[in-house]
């Protein structure tokens, strides 16, 4: 796990034994797994390393320790595959709730199994789409922090994402390559569904070779109750 330690530091982590040795398993699993289901086109060790693994723990650039030392902040990752970015998240720190949204059962049947072998507490897997688990009252609304990474363009991402966080709280959008069309495209979106763009950060770490962004949205109004639409409808027509 040589390049994600290097990596991580540059993102002030320092990784503990036990946290790299969960790393390792954690590819064991998904390499053995994915044998069987589709979780994964990145298999070689060095790129789960850093396509995976580092690319989920940048989210930590947008987070303050007092937040994720909290048992009472709540994230929630949406459409989670395989478990990027939350359960690298979860190794990294053991105390936030965590829910992990994904519709495609079989792949939740490999997030049960990872959690189990890696011994991850309070981490909830929910077999649902979000355009359904939004509307019901344990999750709308409910998180300080609303997590996706390669789901859907930031229009689409935007209706799925902020009916979940809370007054108050944000949703981080992990994306790559030119996004300014994207965010320009979301403006309408975001600003119906209660949001507002608090900033775009570039990741800054040479283990990348292309360009990566943190789009950070802060939840400022409630979501209106329509919202999201049925599912399909939000990627079909975006707002």
């Amino acid at each position: 796990m040589r390049k994600l330690i290097e990596g991580a530091g540059k993102l002030g982590i320092k990784l503990t034994t036990r946290q790299v040795k969960q790393f390792e398993l954690y590819y064991q699993e998904l390499i053995e797994w994915n044998k069987k289901i589709n979780l994964t086109a990145i298999t070689d060790y060095s790129s789960v390393q850093v396509k995976h693994f580092l690319d989920s723990l940048t989210i930590t650039l947008a987070l303050s320790e007092k937040e994720v030392a909290s048992p009472d902040f709540k994230i929630v990752d949406i459409g989670t595959g395989a478990g990027f970015p939350g359960v690298p998240l979860r190794i990294l720190f053991p105390q936030p709730r965590l829910v992990l949204l994904e519709p495609t059962t079989k792949k939740t049947a490999f997030l049960h199994h990872i959690i189990r072998k890696l011994d991850l507490q309070s981490v909830e897997v929910l077999n649902s789409r979000a355009e359904e688990a939004a509307h019901l009252p344990a999750y709308r609304e409910q998180f300080d922090l609303v997590l996706s990474r390669a789901v859907a363009l930031l229009p689409t991402l935007v209706e799925l994402a902020l009916p979940f966080c809370r007054i108050g709280g944000r949703f981080i959008a992990q994306k790559k390559g030119e996004i300014e069309q994207e965010i320009t495209g979301a403006k309408k979106a975001i600003a119906v569904l209660g949001g507002r763009l608090d900033q775009t950060k570039k990741i800054e770490l040479d283990e990348f070779t292309d360009a990566r962004y943190l789009v950070i949205i802060d939840k400022i109004s409630s979501t209106p109750s329509e919202y999201p639409r049925r599912t399909g409808v939000p990627k079909r027509r975006p707002i």
